[in-house]
């Protein structure tokens, strides 16, 4: 209808750079693991019950505008096992900075392990899958 907005597409979901990294991250987690990209952060932690509504509402704004780059769940359930974020040289920024912090404490607080990678032309698939192996193992 005339009424609606105009819209066009805005081309690939990834950079370059991240869909090279999704590739690497898919063969780097176990058959048993899928990796989805670009997930809200609200979709997979939320803030504390008995929080007061303005609290609660306050600590909810803090994270819905923002996405993990990519998440590792459980294949059988989609259960989200950890958040893996891509660091490129956008992440130096004292904006990009204080994200990149509060979105840490929030993973830590919610008890969810949050990968961090730097941003490389390539990366090794057993580098990638030792880190998330190492990580995990020692809980």
């Amino acid at each position: 209808s005339s009424s609606s907005a105009g819209y066009r597409l805005t081309g690939p979901l990834f950079s370059p750079a991240e869909r090279s990294f999704l590739g690497v991250l898919c063969q780097a987690v176990p058959d048993e693991n899928m990796v989805l990209g670009k997930v809200r952060v609200a979709d997979v932690i939320t803030p504390e019950k008995g929080l007061s509504r303005p609290r609660w509402q306050s600590a909810f704004n803090r994270i819905s505008a923002k996405h993990f780059d990519y998440v590792v769940c459980d294949r059988a359930t989609l259960k989200v096992l950890s958040a893996v974020e891509l660091n490129d040289k956008s992440h130096k920024g004292k904006k990009r900075a204080d994200r990149d912090s509060f979105l840490r404490e929030a993973c830590s607080s919610a008890g969810l392990r949050l990968f961090e990678f730097k941003a490389k032309s390539s990366y090794s698939v057993v580098e990638v899958r030792r880190r998330l192996a190492d990580e995990v193992s020692d809980a």
